[in-house]
């Protein structure tokens, strides 16, 4: 009975070791295939902005960013997939891929490409989205509030 209960234990664990590699494989595999289409969609990105009339100045540029806490600097680094320029404009390029992340609606995109045109203090926000063959410029403008609690 004791080897039997020892046979059933050593069997559970071998499962659940198992288990866990299985989860490990899959969950590597799929960063390796969503940075492989990311990749693609950068590369396919730089064509078609060089097509639009947009001069690449650099890929992956990266801008040192203190936002201020409590008065305090807090650094970060920002890196953005492209700084470009046309017609004399300063521009971010941030490439999306996928189904959600190319559109403003949503919110991680929208907050990214706010903190971009922030940080970067350039004329201009790009959302390149390579699957779609589509280029669009994003803008922010400052809104006033003429009713409701804060006026």
């Amino acid at each position: 009975m004791n080897q039997t209960i020892a046979v059933a234990i050593f069997a559970v664990l071998i499962a659940l070791w198992l288990a866990a590699k299985l989860r490990a494989w899959r969950g590597s595999w799929r960063a390796r295939r969503r940075a492989a289409r990311a990749s693609a969609g950068e590369e396919r990105a730089g064509e078609m902005l060089v097509a639009a009339g947009f001069s690449i100045l650099e890929r992956q540029a990266r801008v040192a960013w203190a936002p201020l806490i409590d008065g305090a600097p807090c650094e970060l680094e920002l890196r953005v997939d492209y700084l470009v320029e046309r017609d004399g404009e300063l521009l971010v390029a941030e490439v999306k891929t996928g189904e959600a992340a190319p559109s403003i609606e949503t919110a991680a995109t929208r907050r990214q490409l706010l903190e971009y045109s922030i940080a970067f203090a350039v004329d201009g926000i790009l959302l390149v989205c390579p699957e779609r063959d589509q280029i669009l410029r994003v803008e922010f403008p400052q809104l006033k509030l003429t009713s409701g609690p804060y006026t």
